[in-house]
């Protein structure tokens, strides 16, 4: 879906628990290899070279230390490419299916028989197209809402809302509102992604549209493609049914849509809020060269450029490299040693492991590597720290989070899901 090139077979691997400990050394750093060493002599002087990737410490302890647990959680999936959960204390997992299909699973991983939501006859499914995203509403133990984007029949974005039925396992298929409709311009590129900031605001990522090298719209603010959206989902405003934060960076400017919160994008697959602290932290897949992690930090990601697409990392494509106030990435890698797209993890915050409290887990979709790096430590336009954390040997589309903050990662082949733990040192 989100490659650049096809991903090897998965390897056999049993289905007892992955112990993998993070070895310290330089042949696990990922994220402290130069990237100008990867490249000829031509393209490094148009590389940003920011400070020394030393190794760092944190009062959340060290990535050098990390051992990681990796548990199987629900098998049997179909492509999934993404696992949700709702605000409601019930525990239950959503899983999202390429095809359009949202299953809810137990806490023991088991899922219903009866899927929560079919959406298929209405999802154009295949490559990058496909069930995109889903978000539980804030307040959903109460209103029973939830939102999701998809591809449909004509290849379009669409955002929608639903309502859960009197059934809580089971969403009413006639609750569906279309809110938002976005032209498509290709067959790729399509993200999706949907998050509720803790302003109660609906954040949406949506890509450049897929045109390949043509695909110029990340600087042009009178389109919604390659860009981060922010929208009031719980009011209207006139011919819209939604409305636009008075807040946003680009209300009043005539040459720009009022809905974009941050612009500069290619394909952010994936993106998530930091529980703690609200920042953003997203995945943004690269062209050729590079892919990318960047931050926004609460309070200050207002109308952010991220570069694409001037630059690709931090590597800039055109003769005029002149961006100012771009937010450069915090974590850059080439494509080597079949790396190809970055897939957009979380924070941990949950409380069953404070060894893995606050690390930022990332994964590459086409080796199945994941990788992490000290969340505090992660300092836009200042190289982060990285290390391999461990190796799923399959292709991963996407991490999850629960209710209470423990993470999972979504391997798209074999269709299996895998709880990560980080258990304490004996």
């Amino acid at each position: 879906m989100w490659w650049h090139h096809s991903p090897a077979r998965p390897t056999p691997r049993a289905a007892a628990t992955i112990m993998l400990v993070v070895v310290a050394v330089a042949a696990a750093v990922v994220g402290s290899l130069s990237v100008v060493a990867l490249w000829p002599p031509a393209a490094r002087s148009r590389l940003f070279t920011g400070p020394s990737m030393a190794a760092k410490t944190s009062p959340q302890g060290t990535l050098a230390q990390l051992a990681l647990t990796v548990q199987p959680f629900t098998t049997g999936l179909t492509q999934p490419v993404q696992l949700s959960s709702a605000p409601d204390g019930s525990g239950h997992i959503y899983i999202g299916e390429q095809s359009g299909l949202i299953l809810v699973a137990g806490a023991d991983g088991r899922t219903h028989a009866q899927p929560f939501l079919d959406m298929r006859s209405q999802i154009l499914s295949g490559g990058e197209r496909g069930l995109l995203s889903m978000a539980f509403h804030p307040n959903y133990k109460a209103n029973g809402l939830f939102f999701v984007s998809y591809t449909n029949m004509d290849g379009n974005t669409v955002l929608a809302r639903y309502r859960v039925s009197g059934d809580p396992l089971r969403a009413n298929p006639a609750s569906a509102k279309e809110i938002l409709l976005i032209q498509q311009l290709g067959g790729e590129h399509k993200s999706g992604q949907l998050a509720f900031g803790r302003d109660g605001y609906l954040y949406m990522a949506v890509g450049d549209g897929g045109l390949g090298s043509g695909a110029v719209y990340g600087q042009r603010k009178d389109i919604l493609l390659g860009k981060i959206l922010r929208l009031d989902v719980d009011h209207t405003s006139p011919g819209k049914a939604y409305a636009i934060p008075p807040d946003n960076p680009f209300v009043g400017d005539p040459a720009a849509r009022g809905e974009i919160w941050a612009y500069g994008l290619r394909n952010p697959w994936r993106f998530s809020f930091d529980q703690a602290t609200g920042d953003l932290y997203l995945g943004d897949v690269g062209e050729s060269s590079f892919e990318e992690i960047d931050v926004l930090r609460a309070g200050s990601a207002r109308g952010a450029n991220l570069g694409w697409d001037v630059y690709e990392g931090n590597l800039c494509r055109q003769e005029n490299c002149w961006l100012p106030g771009m937010v450069r990435p915090v974590v850059t890698y080439a494509h080597a040693g079949g790396l190809c797209a970055v897939m957009g993890g979380f924070v941990y915050r949950g409380a069953r492991d404070p060894a893995l409290d606050g690390i930022y887990l990332y994964a590459d979709y086409c080796t199945g590597r994941v990788f992490g790096l000290v969340a505090a430590d992660a300092k836009p336009g200042s190289p982060s720290a990285t290390r391999l954390v461990f190796d799923l040997h399959a292709p991963v589309s996407s991490f999850g989070e629960d209710e209470a903050g423990e993470l999972y990662v979504v391997g798209y082949l074999p269709g299996e899901i895998y709880h990560i733990t980080a258990p304490a040192s004996p």
